[in-house]
């Protein structure tokens, strides 16, 4: 396979199965490389960002892929689609992702390339993408489409900061994944951004203010995390008026939500005396159970142990019960003799 010099390899959307072939480490000169929404099954093979090294899209969703994402993805320098979506992949995000040159700053890698195909006849590609929410066709733009679509996989961990270093990226989809952490502060920098979907993650913490000064950004989905604070207003979070894209934020506030940033810091404060009082309580009442058990023990154990501390001990309980007896007889005379002086008789 690949005896000749191929350029572009689509065979997505068919019935093909099994392990990714051996044989496709000898397409070196690959632009494309499309297995997306088959069978395939197994890792995905580390020779492809070893040996493909002018592949600049790459899409294997909607398949049966298992294991890491490899690094050595990152060494392709001309990647700027990875369509990752769909699969059953594991593990973290690779930082070095945030080494993607062609995502880094604005070349003209893609016009000089083509350039060389052929001039005015030659073939730019087509890709079906998840962009904006939905499905769409890409031909003659696909050249200048830049994307990563890691979503409904089972990715875990947080969300690197050096992806924020992928200046040029225009849709980045992490959605459906076990993602932890904060949504990275300096986000703000990838100023290319058009589409940010993180939804049905557990990321945690506020909205970085930084996100909302990139001004390209027309759609947003944060739904189904565990984000807490206001919501920023300024910029572009002044046209997300859908309430659907925070929805199942407990901790979030503020417009186009219904739930007020005061009322909600309110409660939170309610709820921290609330725990604090429980805790006080709790505490009391594990001292009494320690309390009792702990001084029981240390009277009776010492009694039970050292013999001459068990006589003193009961010792003394009867001189005390015998001067009690006669405590208690004297006044009830003293009492008795008062009583038939005042000539009260009983």
């Amino acid at each position: 396979m690949c005896s000749i010099s191929l350029f572009h390899l689509l065979l997505g959307d068919n019935n093909l199965s099994g392990k990714l072939s051996q044989s496709l480490q000898n397409c070196t000169e690959l632009d494309s490389l499309d297995l997306g929404n088959n069978r395939f099954s197994g890792e995905i093979p580390k020779w492809i960002g070893e040996k493909m090294s002018s592949l600049r899209q790459l899409r294997l969703r909607g398949n049966m892929l298992t294991g890491d994402i490899p690094e050595q993805l990152c060494g392709l320098s001309y990647l700027h689609i990875l369509d990752l979506a769909l699969n059953n992949l594991s593990g973290s995000i690779p930082q070095c992702l945030g080494n993607l040159t062609a995502l880094r700053s604005v070349t003209l890698l893609n016009i000089e390339f083509d350039d060389t195909i052929g001039g005015c006849g030659f073939y730019s590609g087509h890709m079906e993408l998840f962009v904006k929410g939905q499905y769409m066709e890409f031909d003659s733009i696909l050249p200048i489409v830049n994307l990563i679509d890691l979503s409904s996989n089972n990715i875990w961990g947080e969300i690197p900061e050096e992806i924020t270093n992928l200046l040029t990226l225009g849709t980045l989809n992490l959605s459906q994944n076990q993602l932890i952490g904060k949504i990275p502060g300096k986000i703000g920098a990838m100023q290319g951004l058009e589409t940010l979907d993180l939804s049905c993650n557990r990321l945690s913490g506020p909205i970085p203010p930084s996100m909302s000064s990139i001004t390209l950004l027309n759609h947003l989905n944060l739904s189904h995390n565990l984000l807490s604070g206001p919501i920023p207003i300024t910029n572009q979070f002044s046209t997300f008026n859908d309430p659907s894209i925070y929805e199942v934020n407990l901790g979030l506030c503020g417009p186009p939500l219904s739930t007020n940033c005061s009322t909600l810091n309110d409660q939170d404060h309610k709820d921290e005396e609330e725990d604090e009082n429980e805790w006080d309580l709790s505490w009391f009442f594990i001292s009494m159970g320690l309390g009792f058990p702990v001084g029981f023990w240390a009277v009776c154990g010492s009694l039970v142990l050292k013999k001459s501390w068990r006589q003193a001990y009961f010792r003394f309980i009867d001189e005390t019960r015998d001067r009690l007896y006669v405590f208690t007889a004297v006044n009830v005379a003293r009492l008795k003799r008062k009583m038939e002086a005042n000539g009260v008789h009983g």
